[in-house]
């Protein structure tokens, strides 16, 4: 074995302190990172993740008449089997159905109509935006005085028309088109400011150029506008789906599911079966169908969004 030298030593004494200097430089901003992160990530545990963990021990547990709980599949065994809760599925189709087409196509109107920044087209977009500060209970207390039998707005200038005194909310074939009014009154400016962020976003370029070439409006909305901006349009279905899956508030306050379950949506089954029923497990077994509903058409809608069209400005 060679002998080492003194330079080598020397050398060695110098480095290490030096290796050690670098070490410490990149702990303590990880250090750091993690502390600033621990809230965070304490209240992210404590309040999502665990709830979830939760719900999905709580849908894997059969309770028996005498309060024994035993793990099974029980649970989503009488959730499929539960005539009600098909209904509710039905009812979230339709009620999706007649929500999301109608308030896509008339924000994403709006947002070609008020395209161009205006003091008349900030004054429109304004009050079409208003239903979105209003809460939705708010909201839904305030259609119940418009759909009042007989003395409420909506039936005292029908009358004005010759049209005759409606339950609205009380009638079972026009109970479920109700809520979807007020859905749509409160939806329609709010996926409209997403619609104008898109088009603010299309170079003017291309409007231009079709403008030169002879393209009229229908013709440079079908084959420029729209399919650029198809990205937003799938970001906007995806926050309508989440919205008619997840807004149940005015339910409660209106019709609670009625009248017949004519307006049950799937959340408001799993709010009845939850704090009516006390059935923790065929709510549990609800929620974890629809999140896991929810998960998959999120993972969907971000791989149609990936292969959308993209373009450089």
């Amino acid at each position: 074995m060679p002998p080492v030298s003194s330079s080598t030593t020397t050398f060695g004494a110098i480095a290490r302190p030096a290796i050690a200097a670098r070490r410490r430089a990149r702990v303590r901003p990880a250090l750091l990172a993690a502390a600033l992160l621990a809230p965070s990530a304490v209240f992210l545990l404590a309040f999502t993740y665990w709830p979830v963990l939760q719900v999905l021990l709580s849908s894997l547990t059969v309770r028996s008449f005498g309060g024994a709980a035993h793990p099974g599949i029980g649970n989503y065994a009488r959730l499929f089997a539960d005539p009600h809760f098909a209904h509710a599925v039905t009812n979230n189709v339709l009620y999706a159905a007649g929500t999301i087409v109608p308030s896509l196509t008339l924000a994403l109107a709006f947002a070609l109509g008020l395209r161009e920044s205006t003091r008349v087209s900030t004054i429109l977009r304004t009050l079409i935006a208003l239903p979105l500060l209003i809460p939705l209970v708010a909201a839904a207390a305030l259609f119940i005085f418009i759909f009042l039998p007989g003395a409420g707005l909506l039936d005292y200038y029908l009358g004005k028309l010759g049209v005759g005194e409606t339950n609205w909310l009380g009638n079972p074939s026009l109970a479920l088109g109700s809520i979807i009014a007020i859905t749509v009154w409160k939806n329609t400016g709010y996926y409209m400011l997403f619609f104008l962020a898109g088009l603010s976003g299309i170079p003017q370029d291309f409007i231009d150029a079709a403008k030169i070439d002879g393209a009229g409006a229908w013709q440079r909305f079908l084959r420029i506008t729209l399919p650029l901006l198809m990205p937003t349009i799938g970001f906007v279905l995806v926050i309508a789906v989440l919205n008619v899956l997840t807004q149940v508030d005015h339910v409660i306050v209106m019709t609670q599911g009625g009248p017949s379950d004519s307006t049950a949506l799937v959340l408001f089954y799993i709010y009845q079966q939850a704090h009516q029923n006390y059935d923790i497990g065929l709510a549990s077994a609800a929620t974890v169908v629809s999140v896991a509903f929810l998960f998959a058409l999120s993972m969907v809608s971000l791989r149609t969004l990936e292969r959308g069209t993209h373009y450089e400005s």
